[in-house]
């Protein structure tokens, strides 16, 4: 299975002009180690990134270049594309939103976000800011190392032979686009797109908009980026809330194998929902769910079932499909239309469609570039073993938690991961968060969040010293997401630096 990881107005003097450097009377100046890079934007309109701007009349989107590599300031730059809502009333500052991924496009959800946050005092109170990391989203370069030939060829293979044979074969895959990375992108480029330059580039923005402070809301990945930065600039956070939390003291492996155990928590819920019906794909016997999905899924290895699409469903997309279905309640009745398809010979075209969403291809069969970046971040935020047998232990180790996504019988061989072969080395270390200090951060975590676990969430909070909010459900990510129990305490938090009540259960 493909890691998982992963939902105003203001008069025109306020927009940045070239004295955006220049802060407002009632902010503190910038501190003597702003970063150098930080020029600011020329903004203009959004038209460009946006599609629909009906609702957000006043944002206002720009560029700032960052070095490819901080160690050359006079190399070549990468442009990152921000978007900027002004806030509607009294302002506190600006929110920077990041959605994770890695790679998901902080822009676009922005612009979502924006639209529907209008009114609320979000909107009323702060700027809402996104800044697409370099080689996500908007934007340049765009980090992309397949065609989108070369990306349907890719979902084609099965990936689930794990005899020597088999797994040499997964391997060569692997290594071939890793060296498609390294050819496309560039040695400098692809070593320095990781959540430390991440982290970096959030703060030269910073500088750049004239700000002293930042508020932040990270979703996922997001907290990463969140974590990383109150971890270098602890001064610089005002309030920092971070929703369904990657634990950054986890190896990968590790990171890896209690995410599987999420996801299998989050497919016994689906599945026990979906046997309340008679017609279930699965059945009704919880004791039959996992061997009743693999009688449908796993004969897609030898022989993909026909589509309504030519591309037919193959395994490794029905297993990414169903993964893609077990982020949301919103999205189960879409994985049972795909099981109904495969249990009654008809079209089982809706687990494809999630897998499409997932890995961003549209219906003209062009990709969006998320999956290209969310291998090169995450191969060099970590240092991936090389050794055979550490993979075919992790591959025991998620057979035990997670038997839904597991092939056939455990063969004592596995494929290492991509970022076992990546061509640059890591540049972030694997270590616990710290606080950037008492009563800035508040993290959310969700009893059944099947991407970023429960328990990730709890050991971040205790890490940051950080108030936790604990949400009831199956479904990845809350905050702004219709909880009133949530965004209540979330906003109260950023508007008003209160903390939420101690153990608080939404």
């Amino acid at each position: 299975m493909a890691a998982m990881r992963r939902v105003g107005r203001l008069i025109a003097a306020l927009i940045v002009t070239s004295t955006a450097l220049c802060p407002a009377a009632s902010a503190a100046p910038p501190t003597p180690t702003d970063p150098p890079y930080s020029t600011a934007p020329v903004w203009s309109s959004c038209a460009s990134f946006v599609d629909d701007l009906s609702r957000l009349p006043t944002a206002q989107c720009g560029t700032v270049a960052v070095p490819f590599d901080y160690a050359k300031p006079e190399g070549p730059q990468a442009q990152l594309a921000i978007i900027r809502v002004p806030a509607t009333g009294p302002r506190i500052g600006m929110l920077i939103v990041n959605p994770g991924g890695p790679g998901a496009s902080a822009v676009d959800t922005v612009a979502a976000m924006g639209a529907a946050l209008v009114g609320s005092p979000i909107s009323q109170r702060f700027d809402l800011v996104g800044i697409d990391p370099r080689g996500v989203g908007h934007s340049t370069p765009e980090l992309r190392c397949r065609t989108d030939a070369e990306f349907d060829a890719y979902r084609a293979e099965p990936m689930a032979d794990y005899s020597p044979a088999g797994v040499a074969h997964i391997e060569s895959l692997h290594r071939k686009l890793a060296a498609q990375c390294l050819d496309r992108m560039g040695a400098d480029f692809l070593a320095n797109v990781g959540t430390a330059s991440a982290a970096r580039d959030m703060d030269v923005v910073r500088a750049a908009l004239g700000e002293n402070q930042i508020n932040y809301l990270g979703f996922s990945y997001g907290t990463e980026i969140g974590a990383a930065y109150a971890d270098s600039y602890p001064d610089r956070v005002r309030a920092m809330v971070l929703d369904g939390a990657v634990d950054p003291s986890l190896d990968p492996i590790t990171e890896s194998v209690n995410q599987m155990a999420g996801f299998q928590r989050a497919f016994d819920d689906y599945a026990a929902d979906c046997a309340k019906s008679p017609d279930c794909p699965l059945g009704t016997d919880p004791t039959q769910f996992v061997d009743r999905y693999h009688q449908l899924v796993d004969p897609l290895v030898t022989r993909p079932a026909v589509t309504a699409d030519p591309r037919g469903l193959g395994y490794q997309d029905a297993i990414t499909g169903t993964g893609s279905a077990l982020y949301s309640p919103r999205f189960w009745l879409y994985l049972t239309s795909g099981l109904l398809g495969l249990q009654d010979g008809t079209d089982p075209i809706d687990l494809l469609l999630l897998a499409d969403d997932y890995q961003q291809r549209d219906k003209n069969g062009h990709y969006q570039n998320r999956q290209d970046a969310f291998n090169a971040i995450r191969c060099v935020d970590a240092d991936y073993p090389t050794d055979p047998a550490v993979w075919a232990d992790a591959d025991r180790r998620v057979r035990q938690v997670a038997p839904f996504l597991s092939y056939g019988e455990f063969t004592g061989y596995a494929p290492s991961d991509i970022c076992a072969d990546w061509p640059v080395p890591p540049t972030s270390t694997v270590g616990p968060a710290t606080s950037p200090g008492p009563g800035k951060v508040v993290v959310v975590s969700t009893t059944g969040d099947p991407a970023t676990p429960y328990e990730a969430g709890v050991a971040l909070a205790r890490q940051m010293d950080a108030a936790l909010i604990t949400f009831d459900g199956t479904q990845h990510t809350v905050v702004f997401n219709g909880d009133a129990c949530v965004d209540s305490a979330v906003v109260d938090f950023f508007v008003d630096s209160v903390q939420p009540p101690p153990g608080l259960r939404c």
